[in-house]
């Protein structure tokens, strides 16, 4: 028979059953609008105290915050919202090397490759998707677990997202540098057009290459270029290089609707000579026009691919 202790004794006390740590980083929701609505507030406030005290010390700032904010942002949503079993690591890796990797890799391919022609913008997809590809399997090459259609949108779309940050970065410079001086409006021009767009570019045309990358990836982690592979690479190439000859194609296609002279070198040059009114209203209805066309194809694309994936829809 055992006795109680007696009042104001020391009693011990037994450890409860320990939750198991989270599988991956808690993060609360909604980190994306705050870094949205934060980095578009610092970089307001960076281009008036540039614009106010003409500090050119200011300008890599204010490029690095227009060019990566809209990029980084989606890549926090993918990451929020279906891809915190993949890690932070592989994600951020992805975006930050990956997408060094394919700028550097692209930059080198053109320069010895391509040559001004009607056809260069087709180089242009063929390369730059090829080398976005092709720095997202470097990122993945020990990683044999990381298959599945869901991983190749998140992480495909991180390395085409880390592309086009520094990718916009390196056309607000030369937006910047002009011969007159700094072109500050030109600058904020560029950002923000660029900054618009970036969601329908690069990001996107990777994360459906990606998908079925690592849709079709082996078990063992060798990767398969598979008859889908191939054709959704050629896919996203086409898209590329429609999305970055609009303007080329706009040029053309007013000249051909509004002169009966059609000189073929007005696409390569890329401005009509004289303009009139009626010009300028249609090339804008057409390159406008082109640039919602290509960019409503491919997310239709990447829905189609997510619609096939139920992980998607049940990711936290």
């Amino acid at each position: 028979m055992t006795q109680s202790p007696p009042p104001g004794a020391p009693r011990a006390r037994i450890p409860g059953p320990q939750q198991p740590p989270p599988p991956y980083p808690s993060i609360r929701a909604g980190l994306w609008r705050r870094c949205l609505w934060g980095g578009l507030a610092l970089w307001a406030l960076t281009a008036l105290v540039t614009y106010a005290t003409r500090n050119t010390t200011l300008l890599p700032t204010l490029i690095l915050l227009g060019s990566f904010l809209v990029p980084v942002t989606f890549a926090l949503w993918a990451y929020e919202r279906h891809g915190r079993d993949l890690g932070v690591q592989v994600i951020l890796g992805c975006f930050l090397t990956g997408g060094l990797l394919g700028v550097l890799g692209a930059s080198v391919m053109e320069y010895y490759l391509l040559h001004p022609s009607l056809w260069m913008y087709v180089g242009v997809g063929l390369i730059e998707e090829a080398v976005k590809l092709a720095a997202l399997m470097f990122m993945l090459r020990r990683r044999p677990r990381i298959h599945g259609l869901r991983a190749g949108l998140v992480l495909g779309a991180s390395v085409g997202f880390g592309f086009a940050a520094l990718e916009s970065a390196g056309y607000a410079f030369n937006a910047a540098v002009s011969l007159k001086g700094i072109d500050l409006r030109a600058l904020l021009e560029t950002e923000i057009l660029r900054g618009v767009l970036a969601p329908f570019g690069h990001g996107l045309w990777t994360a459906i290459a990606g998908a079925v990358l690592l849709a079709h990836r082996h078990p063992n982690g060798r990767f398969q270029f598979t008859g889908p592979v191939l054709g959704t690479y050629l896919g996203v190439s086409l898209l590329h290089a429609l999305w970055d000859s609009t303007h080329g194609i706009a040029i053309w296609l007013v000249a051909r609707l509004t002169s009966t002279g059609l000189g073929k070198a007005l696409f390569g040059e890329g401005y009509i000579p004289a303009p009139t009114d009626e010009q300028k209203h249609l090339f804008t209805l057409f390159s406008v026009g082109g640039l919602v066309v290509v960019a409503l194809l491919g997310v239709a694309w990447v829905r189609s691919l997510a619609r096939r994936d139920p992980s998607w829809r049940n990711t936290p």
